[in-house]
């Protein structure tokens, strides 16, 4: 239980690649203890194999590779419980997964999403690269001029969230092209590689993203190297 006026606690780790499954599992083991007050707001961020999603509002024609195909190129596919559409994970993206509380002062889904897109808008800015927050329903995650760099897609129970955000850092954009991603035909994706000519390892990127969402949730971080445990 957080002492009145006392800033949270979040406990990050940068957790190298792990597969979706077991990245879904990890958070709902902490969401449960997030819920009931045995365990502060965590941050994981890592990465994961090549993998396409399937959000609640999802559909499947927006998969537009076959199975003999993803199964060539070792794209697994999967549905998931958070919002949005259809998504591709994999190697060289950084994905974020808070489990924080909302309750009791941030219960508001659509600042939470926003807190989320400020959170890399401002970790971008500090590789130089100047990106923005989607306004609109169709428009979320966070973009560089119509260029889309970032995806989110979360997931509220009793106001624990999980799920969260996707950003390309040096990720082979080409996978995109088997979905409708985000359910945006012809959206343009792109990466801090592709925008830079570089990019930082994903480490040094998750660590930059831990201290902006430390920054936008105004809460005091924690570093920990035991969250694969739960």
């Amino acid at each position: 239980m957080e002492t009145p006026g006392r800033r949270r606690t979040l406990r990050w780790a940068f957790l190298g690649r792990m597969g979706f499954s077991e990245g879904v599992a990890l958070q709902n083991r902490l969401r449960e203890r997030v819920g009931r007050g045995a365990a502060p707001d965590h941050l994981l961020l890592l990465e994961h194999p090549h993998v396409y999603t399937l959000g609640r509002s999802a559909s499947s024609d927006d998969v537009v590779i076959n199975q003999a195909e993803r199964d060539r190129l070792g794209i697994e596919l999967a549905e998931t419980d958070r919002g949005g559409q259809v998504t591709y994970h994999g190697p060289g993206q950084l994905v974020g997964y808070p489990i924080v509380n909302l309750d009791p002062d941030r219960r508001d889904v659509g600042r939470y999403v926003r807190d989320l897109q400020a959170v890399l808008v401002r970790a971008l800015a500090r590789l130089g690269i100047v990106a923005r927050g989607g306004e609109g329903a169709e428009d979320i995650g966070v973009w560089v001029e119509d260029r889309k760099i970032a995806s989110i897609g979360v997931h509220l129970r009793r106001w624990v969230a999980t799920h969260g955000f996707a950003l390309n850092v040096a990720t082979d954009l080409s996978y995109f092209g088997g979905i409708v991603a985000c359910g945006l035909p012809g959206v343009a994706m792109t990466s801090i590689e592709w925008e830079t000519g570089s990019a930082p390892g994903l480490e040094e990127i998750g660590a930059l993203c831990a201290q902006e969402f430390a920054a936008v949730f105004e809460c005091s971080l924690e570093e920990a190297a035991d969250l694969q445990a739960g």
